[in-house]
């Protein structure tokens, strides 16, 4: 996996964790699974940043994102 994908994909899972947990705290309920893969996302993000020799900026994600999309729908 390159690390512009498990960029991605560690993003992807922590921004879809948030309504997880939210839901979990507003239910009074400790939010597990959420936790899980805010670790497991963070896991990701944090090895393609120190596997891309210069890093990422801000400004690169969106193009990032647009590039390994591309790659998967043509």
């Amino acid at each position: 996996m390159d690390s512009d994908l498990s960029l991605i994909i560690g993003l992807v899972l922590i921004v879809l964790s948030i309504p997880s947990i939210m839901s979990a705290f507003s239910e009074g309920h400790a939010p597990r699974v959420a936790s899980i893969v805010i670790i497991a996302g963070g896991a990701l993000v944090v090895w393609a940043i120190t596997q891309k020799p210069g890093g990422y900026s801000l400004l690169e994600i969106p193009d990032i994102f647009v590039r390994v999309v591309a790659r998967f729908v043509s």
